[in-house]
């Protein structure tokens, strides 16, 4: 056996699955094996990738052992002269594996040898070729020296800068993306260290392949895509702390003496320092916004309050701790709405923010009017204060838009305008992907792939450039099957300024891509087509469970009477309240549909465990329209209707 190609992966079936079409290709002509290590994915990714890949080996481990163990589970099986460690986010070229294995062979002393990596927007990824971490290189690094001068011998050390990204050379670190390793040579320098769960395995091996005498290479003859952060994201708190606590076990493990303190002591500080940053950062994102939109409501109802008892009512006089309690209590429920209501996605919308507004005040004002007349005040405050919040949140919106800081749903729009690139039957299977995600009316044509004259397109795939400026569109799609994975790589390098890339196979269920580096990619596939795959939808299912939940333990002595099985159905709330259960459910588990916790109910209305006298393909096809055309008074009605069984 020549190559044995190892992958672990966690959550990604649908990234991995086009990586594992891309390597099927670039093994051609090479006798090797590929040897797929899940980590206990939540995804059920063994259930989804099984039976489209009967050439690869699967293993399942019962729980995530992290980056290192899983590699070591993969490499125990595997034979081949030639190990490869690769990441389940990349998309290889046919030629990828030939190339490298030859560069190896060409150099008697090289052990391991890494490959010049892009994202998914063909830019190139420092990561590709990397320098021991040392005090200075390290510190040059975390306190944005290395940015400040790219291409310095000393500043950039750590990405070695100073090196041309398009030749070969002898380097210190390969990324765990893509290692190529000699076997002869993990054998005596031995595999990952699993005492590093994620993160800086890949250095500490490096370090040992060179200190056993062989030598690291960067390869530049070919280029793989790593669409990136997909397990876990840069510039989040658990990446900084994951990341920079690797860096310290590999100090503590080989630098010894008074270096080793002085370099602890720093990475500490850096950790502490950039955990900082990370924390502002994820403030303003998650946390800032909400905080200010409280701020701005909370002196609406105030501005209000004090305009109305001044100028309008001045012969009334409220009492401080009322409004005391009034207030964050109106400032809370708004926010609660606003989140409920989509307000804090990804994209603005101002529907949304309409739609928390008027449901919140109807609410409120509804709510008042049950309140014993000493502890309410006028209507008035409750509507004017609602009404200026509205118009302060507006404009704050407008600006954060203006200013880039969030997207708007038009800018979304815009962004959704696609061509693909590929033959008419792969045009016709894209499609009808995008069209099972609900996505096809966002399709402007085809561009071809054979021929510039072809008829029925829109033009030629690669006049991309000057097709762009009379064509409005946003996101191109790259079919690999007319389209080698070689050719599409080197065209994402030259893709127009604003345009989007992602990447079907041929006979494959998904299209993938990533915009950047940081972020999570994106994946394309009959689950998005799904009302319950909306993270709105699922929000108020999510509320929906709480509530009933709720209600049924606060009135549990009543229930006593209501409900037959009570104590089952105490045990059920609960099990509802700490995310164990959800009230209504599949019928059948199926690896196709949006993943739904354990059901009390299930879809058509009976106890989920009950004997179901319905067939099989009857109880999937009710789940797949309860999935498809979810609406979260389904859940309500299914609820009202069987209402006394919920102890089951």
């Amino acid at each position: 056996m020549e190559l044995s190609v190892i992958i672990v992966n966690y959550n990604v079936k649908l990234f991995l699955e086009q990586c594992l079409c891309s390597v099927q290709k670039a093994l051609s002509g090479i006798k090797a094996e590929v040897i797929v290590v899940d980590n206990n994915s939540a995804d059920k990714s063994l259930e989804y990738l099984v039976p489209r890949f009967p050439g690869a080996r699967f293993i399942a481990s019962k729980e995530n052992l992290g980056f290192a163990k899983g590699c070591n589970l993969g490499l125990k099986e595997a034979t081949g002269r030639y190990i490869l460690f690769l990441n389940p986010d990349t998309i290889v070229p046919e030629d990828c594996f030939r190339k490298t294995i030859d560069f190896l062979e060409q150099h008697p002393g090289a052990g391991a040898a890494g490959i010049k990596m892009v994202d998914g927007s063909g830019r190139f990824l420092k990561e590709s070729k990397r320098a021991f971490p040392a005090p200075l290189t390290s510190l040059y690094k975390l306190f944005g020296l290395a940015k400040l001068f790219p291409h310095s011998k000393t500043f950039s050390r750590y990405h070695l800068g100073h090196l041309d990204e398009n030749e070969s050379n002898e380097i210190d670190v390969l990324a765990g993306a893509f290692m190529l390793i000699k076997k002869e040579v993990l054998d005596k320098v031995g595999s990952f260290d699993e005492t590093f769960f994620m993160y800086g395995e890949d250095v500490d091996l490096s370090y040992r392949i060179q200190k056993a005498g062989y030598k690291n290479y960067y390869f530049a003859g070919s280029s793989i895509v790593h669409f990136k952060g997909e397990s876990t994201r840069k510039g989040t708190m658990n990446y900084v702390r994951m990341f920079y606590n690797a860096m310290s076990i590999f100090v503590q493990k080989h630098y010894g003496g008074s270096r080793a303190g002085i370099f602890n002591l720093l990475i500490h500080l850096a950790i502490w320092f950039r955990a900082g940053l990370t924390a502002i950062a994820g403030f303003v994102r998650r946390i800032g916004l909400p905080v200010i939109d409280a701020g701005l409501i909370f002196l609406s109802f105030w501005v209000v309050k004090t305009i109305w008892s001044h100028y309008i009512r001045s012969d009334i006089q409220y009492e401080a701790k009322l409004l005391w309690i009034a207030f964050p209590a109106f400032t809370v429920f708004y926010l609660i709405t606003a989140y409920y209501a989509g307000l804090y996605d990804r994209w603005y919308k101002r529907s949304e923010l309409v739609r928390s507004s008027v449901i919140a005040t109807i609410v409120l004002l509804a709510a008042y009017a049950l309140l014993p007349e000493q502890y309410r005040f006028s209507r008035a405050i409750i509507l004017f204060g609602a009404l200026l919040a509205f118009v302060l949140i507006s404009i704050l919106r407008w600006v954060l838009v203006e200013t880039k800081v969030l997207n708007s749903s038009g800018e979304k729009e815009s962004l959704l305008t696609t061509v693909i690139a590929g033959s008419a039957d792969e045009y016709k299977e894209t499609v009808q992907i995008l069209k099972d995600a609900g996505l096809d009316k966002r399709v402007l044509g085809r561009l071809s792939t054979t021929n510039k004259e072809e008829t029925g397109t829109i033009g030629y795939w690669e006049n991309l450039q000057q097709l762009s400026t009379a064509i409005p569109f946003r996101e191109v799609i790259f079919c690999a099957g007319t389209l080698s994975y070689a050719t599409i790589i080197e065209k994402l390098k030259q893709l127009p300024n604003g345009v989007v890339a992602k990447i079907h196979a041929g006979k494959s269920n998904s299209i993938v891509s990533s915009d950047s580096k940081d972020t999570s990619g994106e994946a394309v596939s009959k689950e998005n087509g799904y009302k319950l795959g909306d993270p709105y939808n699922r929000r108020l299912k999510r509320l929906i469970d709480i509530s009933i939940a709720f209600a049924g333990i606060i009135t549990f002595p009543i229930q006593l009477f209501i409900v037959k099985k009570p104590l089952g159905f105490f045990s059920n709330c609960f099990a509802v309240l700490l995310a164990q259960k959800t009230w209504v459910g599949y019928a059948v588990q199926e690896n196709h549909l949006p993943v739904l916790r354990i059901p009390v109910v299930a879809s058509n209305g009976l106890p989920a465990h009950s004997s179901q006298q319905l067939p099989k393909e009857s109880l999937q096809m009710m789940d797949y329209w309860y999935a498809r055309d979810y609406e979260p008074v389904t859940d309500l009605k299914i609820i009202w209707r069987i209402y006394r069984r919920l102890g089951s």
